[in-house]
């Protein structure tokens, strides 16, 4: 019981922290850190040309709208989350494995 009641605060806290902002700042712009990035750069060095463009906007020849860019984001998201999980997997039954060969005696059969 003490595990569920770990996990339920843990997740209540976590759904705090991201919707607290949400309230507390009503109006803010949450931008990404990509264009504060590039408006710290213009500042700094007003003629800079970025030396590399992105890949998929040069192939179509514009930006990719944001849709695309929110798909492409939680594709990412999800393989992540997936490669991740599945090591996590590995390694809790390979402990498994070790505790199961551990407590059966050396000569005898595992069926």
């Amino acid at each position: 019981m003490k595990k569920k009641a770990t996990v339920a605060v843990l997740l209540l806290a976590a759904l705090l922290i991201a919707l607290i902002p949400l309230f507390a700042l009503r109006g803010a712009e949450f931008g990404g850190s990509d264009d504060a990035a590039g408006d710290v750069v213009a500042e700094v060095n007003a003629s800079y040309e970025p030396w590399a463009a992105p890949v998929l906007e040069t192939l179509i020849g514009g930006e990719l709208p944001g849709e695309v860019e929110s798909l492409f984001f939680c594709v990412q998201t999800g393989v992540g989350a997936g490669v991740i999980a599945f090591f996590a997997g590995r390694f809790v039954e390979r402990r498994k494995w070790q505790r199961a060969s551990a407590e059966t005696p050396a000569g005898a059969k595992q069926e």
